[in-house]
């Protein structure tokens, strides 16, 4: 199982960036998908996911700048990430859960059985 991150880059404080998460193999609009990242020195933490259903969580650390989305048709998980903050800085993770896995309200790391390798995003001051 393989999952593909893409779109990560550097940008100023107030910026836009779109991540990117494609699955090598397999359909993921069947699977709960989730965004998380983490920052040098500290610990993984949850961004947002998006169940079988469609229904979405998003952690209140980006509530309002960021939004998850399936795009069923090009088979893509994609994190919409506006007015960026140098806090945001971090290697960005696309993650899901084996089929009939849902996605629970805690955005929780360990919960999660699929892990891409990553996209650096660098947000300056």
């Amino acid at each position: 199982v393989r999952l593909v991150e893409s779109g990560g880059g550097s940008v100023q404080a107030g910026g836009s960036l779109t991540l990117s998460c494609t699955p090598s193999g397999w359909t993921l609009s069947s699977y709960c998908v989730a965004w998380f990242r983490q920052a040098p020195g500290k610990e993984r933490e949850g961004v947002a996911s998006v169940n079988t259903d469609g229904t979405r969580v998003v952690a209140e650390s980006v509530r309002g700048r960021f939004a998850a989305s399936k795009d069923n048709k090009n088979n893509t998980l994609n994190l919409q990430m506006n007015n960026l903050e140098p806090e945001d800085t971090a290697m960005y993770y696309c993650a899901a859960k084996k089929y009939g896995r849902r996605c629970l309200a805690a955005l929780l790391p360990n919960d999660y059985d699929w892990w891409g390798q990553g996209t650096q995003v660098s947000v300056s001051s």
